[in-house]
């Protein structure tokens, strides 16, 4: 059998089976034949993200599935906040795609202002701090909270359609989106659901790191490690298994 064209693995934020599989599915849809996609969660970690506390938790699990993975070409990081991005990149050469920043970046190729329309209102502040990283927030129309958590995208995909489609009409009618980005990873799938009762591109931020994974490995571009992407420095770290030592990350 001869080898993928593009080998991609896609690391969920958090431990929820359910919210994985659709990750999957909606990431096997998108993808170019010839691509092989695996799709895995952290061994440990919260059931969802949804605090920078959660996040920080879940930071090590999702690192170790880079550091011990030998075949991949390209890593996604499958939760909207990107958590782990920058040291995610410090441990591997391939290319790694937070979904949060794929989707803006699609989104301010398609439209002038485009709003994120996420899930609960707590996390409004890790949403803004995710846009301002990317240096995108002038074209930010708005980010619109709702009343539902990260599992209930995955259990009422009915309620969450409609709870969406209120909360991005608010967002194209009062705030002057023309896009909406889909703010968590839980709500891939709904992408056209969602287009064809607001008439606006809606971008699924799985499906738009999946294209960008794509064409970074079919582009053969590696991240760079001229500076602030460089390897740790070598040094004990105490109370971790020996592949998190410095000298035993693949450089």
């Amino acid at each position: 059998m001869s080898r993928p064209t593009c080998r991609i693995k896609i690391i969920t934020g958090n431990t929820c089976q359910a919210m994985t599989t659709n990750i999957s599915a909606s990431a096997q849809s998108i993808r170019f034949p010839g691509t092989e996609i695996v799709t895995v969660q952290p061994q440990s970690g919260p059931e969802s993200i949804e605090s920078f506390y959660d996040e920080y938790l879940a930071i090590p699990g999702i690192l170790e599935q880079i550091i011990l993975d030998c075949d991949s070409d390209a890593f996604i990081l499958a939760c909207w906040g990107d958590p782990g991005i920058e040291a995610a990149r410090e441990i591997t050469i391939k290319p790694v795609i937070g979904i949060a920043e794929a989707s803006l970046y699609v989104a301010n190729m398609v439209a002038a202002k485009w709003s994120v329309v996420t899930t609960l209102h707590r996390i409004r502040d890790m949403v803004e701090k995710t846009i301002a990283k990317t240096g995108l927030t002038e074209r930010c129309a708005s980010v619109r909270t709702t009343k539902l958590s990260v599992l209930d995208t995955e259990q009422d995909r009915a309620t969450t359609l409609d709870v969406l489609t209120e909360a991005s009409q608010l967002a194209i009618q009062v705030d002057g989106a023309e896009a909406i980005c889909l703010g968590c990873a839980g709500m891939s799938g709904l992408e056209q659901q969602l287009e064809d009762r607001l008439g606006v591109p809606v971008i699924d931020a799985v499906a738009a790191a999946v294209k960008m994974a794509e064409s970074l490995v079919s582009l053969r571009k590696t991240t760079s490690k001229q500076l602030t992407y460089r390897s740790p420095e070598r040094k004990e770290i105490k109370g971790y298994p020996s592949h998190y030592q410095a000298e035993n990350l693949s450089r």
